[in-house]
């Protein structure tokens, strides 16, 4: 057996640098969560790569495509614009190549990963989510200009870049292949670039000769499962479209070809299961998990038990902490924290109407939709659509700021904060200390959507509603 250059033997898990140790990762079976008599299912645990997802993989083999074409020379600066398992990647990649990083992020990336960017070496610049493609703050428009303005800079370009599929099909394909013996049947991933799904997905197609299934797991509402585009509450999977936008642009490390189908999942199911595996396979997995999890359960319980599944777990739930393991970040938005019935919020009792101004209103326009109402969220304005999703909320329309501003201004140039949000499955408790210095109106969310506006001096409004005994 070859000796490595410090006297260890070069065994399989000894490796001589950190970049080394990116992919081999392990498969575990689900027992507990599985529907019975269905397929076997395994999830491939990308959280034991050195920077703790599925992104490694690519940060890599775009750093070394790019010192291969000279696009990145010695000293350079890479840049990338990321909802931060990407950038991670390729600040650790970075720091073991001895690179400098810039990430840019939205706002909206939960703040363990800000940290774990911060604590590898990476300069973080965070910008709105919520920016049509054409912005220049959009994510990736900050991320290319930054690379274009910064001497010795690179943009890596996940979303466009061949070496991402590439990564896949040279490395995760082949470990599946293997650990399984060749039995894997079929093959579930998460869709975001695009990357682990095509380039995983056509690996095992060839090798296979056709017979291992390829399905993209994909959130409710983003457009690669023909959803509306709007907004949803998973990071790092799915296709967000704002209704701004002139050109919808897919990712060229998307290839639609290479999937047999795709299955759609909601944000409330993939909350649940993201629980369901904490609690019970004790696998602390991260948001996407939960869409692409959700996914191979339903594709697993249709099929035999001869029948393999392998499913993409992207990364860990450490990430996530301030997020879906939050009771009170899940509660506000109206998904289940698993409280009693008796102490929550509930629906049954309330009574109101769901106005709101779209983003497109001008003040004179937004002051004739409130009438008399104090205030009213705005939110982006997508056409067609008479629901209000919490995460589309840009601010408040209030009736005293727009009586005093210019009224061919549009509304969203003077916005108040945003009105306090209620879930109805959140504890009486919670809802009522968060409200307790805030006396404007209150929106009741039920898994994300406003389904009523409370005026708080309603004679049967928040104050009796929180206060009433279980």
């Amino acid at each position: 057996m070859p000796v490595g250059r410090t006297g260890l033997v070069a065994a399989p898990q000894v490796f001589e640098s950190v970049v080394d140790a990116i992919g081999h990762t392990p498969l575990v079976r689900l027992n507990r969560v599985t529907a019975a008599g269905g397929a076997a299912v395994y999830a491939k645990l990308e959280s034991t790569n050195p920077g703790g997802s599925v992104k490694d993989r690519i940060a890599l083999s775009m750093v070394r495509a790019a010192e291969a074409s000279g696009e990145l020379r010695p000293g350079g600066t890479i840049v990338e614009g990321t909802s931060g398992n990407t950038g991670i990647g390729l600040a650790l990649v970075a720091a073991g190549l001895g690179y400098r990083t810039v990430v840019v992020v939205p706002d909206k990336t939960s703040r363990e990963k800000i940290a774990i960017l911060r604590a590898l070496g990476a300069e973080v610049r965070v910008t709105p989510g919520g920016r049509p493609t054409h912005h220049p703050e959009h994510v990736r428009n900050l991320a290319a200009r930054i690379a274009a303005e910064t001497p010795g800079g690179w943009l890596a370009g996940q979303y466009d870049n061949p070496a991402n599929p590439e990564a896949h099909y040279r490395t995760t394909g082949p470990e599946i292949w293997k650990q399984t013996g060749g039995r894997v049947t079929h093959f579930v991933a998460g869709i975001g670039t695009g990357g682990t799904v095509s380039g995983t997905g056509r690996y095992l197609s060839e090798v296979s000769e056709g017979r291992v299934q390829v399905i993209g797991a994909d959130p409710e509402h983003s457009v690669y499962g023909g959803g509306d585009g709007r907004a949803y509450y998973i990071e790092a999977v799915g296709h967000f479209r704002h209704p701004e936008t002139v050109e919808d642009e897919w990712p060229q490390s998307y290839d639609p070809e290479v999937l047999s189908r795709i299955e759609r999942v909601g944000d409330a199911e993939a909350f649940a299961v993201i629980a369901r595996l904490a609690r019970e396979e004790g696998l602390l997995v991260g948001g996407s998990a939960g869409v692409s999890v959700a996914a191979a359960l339903r594709v697993a319980a249709e099929l035999s038990p001869d029948d393999v599944v392998v499913v993409i777990v992207p990364d860990s739930g450490r990430s996530y902490l301030s997020k879906y393991f939050d009771e009170d970040w899940v509660g506000r938005l109206g998904f289940d924290v698993g409280a009693p019935a008796a102490e929550t919020v509930g629906a049954e009792s309330w009574s109101g109407t769901v106005g709101f101004v779209p983003s497109t209103a001008t003040v004179a326009e937004a002051l004739e939709i409130l009438g008399d109402a104090a205030a009213l969220p705005v939110v982006l304005a997508r056409p067609g659509s008479t629901e209000v999703v919490v995460a589309e909320i840009l601010g408040a329309a209030v009736l005293s700021t727009l009586t005093a501003a210019p009224q061919g201004d549009l509304v969203t140039a003077h916005l108040d904060p945003p009105l306090p949000v209620v879930g109805i499955r959140e504890t009486r408790t919670a809802a009522a200390a968060r409200l307790a210095d805030d006396p404007r109106p209150v929106l009741l969310a039920d898994n994300g959507v406003i389904t009523a506006i409370l005026d708080r001096s309603m004679e049967e409004g928040v104050e009796w509603a929180f206060s009433r005994s279980a």
